[in-house]
C-alpha cells in the first residue's frame, strides 16, 4: 500500500494539482470574461483596509487604498488547510467572473497550504505571534457584488454620486459606510427605473480577501473608458478643464449602470435579486452594514461624461450577468 505521507508522494500530487489548475483556469477565464464593448466613461468612490484583526505585528500590513487596499496578510502555516472553505454562491445572478475569481482565491490558499505542508512543520506554532496569525487566517470575508441597470432618466442618481464623490470622507470606515448608505438610498428611491440587476456573493479566506477584492474592482473599472470622477481613500479627482467633463448624458442615452462591491466581516443573508422586491430587500441589507463590519467598498457607475451614451447593447455586453427584472 502506498505511503501517502511520504514527501515524494505529496510533492508529486502538488505538481499534478498545479498542472491541472493552470489550463482549467485559462479555459474558464476565456468563457467568463465579458466581451469587449464601447463602454462609456464613469465615476468611482471607494476605499478600505484589509488589516488582520487583533494580531501582534512586527511590521505594518500597509494601510489605506492607493489603487489597491493596503498590503494583505500573507502566509500559511502548518501542514493542514486548517480553516473552512465556503464556496461562492452562484445562484443569484447566474455566476460568472465574480464566482470564478472567488473560487480561484480559495484554490490559491489551498495550494499555499499544501506547499506549507510539504516545506514546513509544526515548529511555527511554538511562536505565539505566528500561531495568532494562523488563527486569523481561518477567518473569512464576505464579498458582495451588486449590479443594477437603470433607465437613463435616473439622473438624480448620477447627481447624488457626484455629490458623494466631492464631499465624502473615504479615508475612514465611517465615511465609507456613509457612502454605502447614501448610494443604496439613492437606488432605493427610484425603483420604477430599475430594469436589470445581478447579485453575487461568496466567502473568501481572509488572507486572499484583499487580492480578490482588487481583482473584482479592476474588472469593473476596466469597463470604463476613463474615470472622470473619483474619490478613493480621501483622494478626490475630477475632470480638469480642457478634458472631458462630467455631466448629463446625451439625450439618446438609454441606461445607467451602477456596481456596488462590498467586503464585509459579517455574512449577509441576501434575497434573490431577480425581482424588484428581492432587489429592494438586498439593497436595504447591504446599506445597513455597520462601519465595524465594512472592510472595503467600491461604487462604480457609468456613463459620467457630458454627452456620453450607454446603449442597451453596450450594457448587456459589458454586464452579461444582468437579469431582466
Amino acid at each position: 500500500m502506498a505511503n501517502y505521507s511520504n514527501p515524494t508522494h505529496i510533492f508529486s500530487r502538488k505538481l499534478w494539482v498545479k498542472a491541472l489548475i493552470l489550463p482549467l483556469t485559462i479555459a474558464i477565464a476565456l468563457l467568463l470574461l465579458p466581451l469587449p464593448s464601447q463602454a462609456a466613461s464613469g465615476g468611482r468612490i471607494g476605499g478600505g483596509s484589509f488589516r488582520a484583526p487583533s494580531i501582534p505585528r512586527t511590521g505594518g500590513y500597509g494601510g489605506g487604498y492607493r489603487g489597491g487596499y493596503g498590503r494583505s496578510y500573507r502566509g500559511g502555516y502548518g501542514s493542514g488547510i486548517g480553516f473552512p472553505f465556503i464556496l461562492p454562491i452562484f445562484g443569484f445572478g447566474g455566476g460568472g467572473l465574480f464566482g470564478f475569481l472567488i473560487l480561484m482565491s480559495i484554490v490559491g490558499v489551498i495550494l499555499n497550504s499544501v506547499r506549507g505542508g510539504v516545506n514546513g512543520n509544526n515548529a511555527p506554532y511554538d511562536n505565539p505571534a505566528i500561531a495568532s496569525a494562523s488563527a486569523s487566517a481561518r477567518e473569512t470575508v464576505n464579498m458582495v457584488q451588486m449590479q443594477i441597470g437603470l433607465l437613463a432618466s435616473a439622473k438624480h442618481l448620477q447627481s447624488d454620486l457626484r455629490r458623494l464623490a466631492s464631499s465624502a470622507n473615504t479615508a475612514t470606515t465611517s465615511g465609507l459606510q456613509t457612502v454605502l448608505q447614501e448610494t443604496t438610498l439613492s437606488l432605493l428611491r427610484q425603483p420604477e427605473l430599475w430594469v436589470y440587476a445581478n447579485l453575487e456573493t461568496g466567502d473568501v479566506p481572509f488572507q486572499a480577501a484583499e487580492s480578490t477584492f482588487n481583482r473584482l474592482s479592476i474588472t469593473e473599472r476596466s469597463k470604463l473608458t476613463k474615470e472622470l470622477t473619483s474619490n478613493v481613500s480621501g483622494q478626490v479627482n475630477t475632470a480638469q478643464a480642457g478634458r472631458a467633463q462630467s455631466g448629463e448624458a446625451d439625450l439618446t442615452n438609454e441606461y445607467i449602470a451602477v456596481t456596488v462591491l462590498v467586503a464585509s466581516k459579517s455574512k449577509l443573508s441576501l434575497s434573490n435579486s431577480n425581482t424588484s422586491e428581492g432587489l429592494k430587500n438586498s439593497l436595504q441589507k447591504i446599506g445597513s452594514i455597520s462601519s465595524t463590519d465594512l472592510m472595503a467598498l467600491e461604487v462604480i457607475w457609468q456613463p459620467e461624461a457630458l454627452g456620453d451614451v450607454l446603449t442597451a447593447e453596450e450594457l448587456v455586453t459589458a454586464y452579461p450577468n444582468l437579469k431582466h427584472l
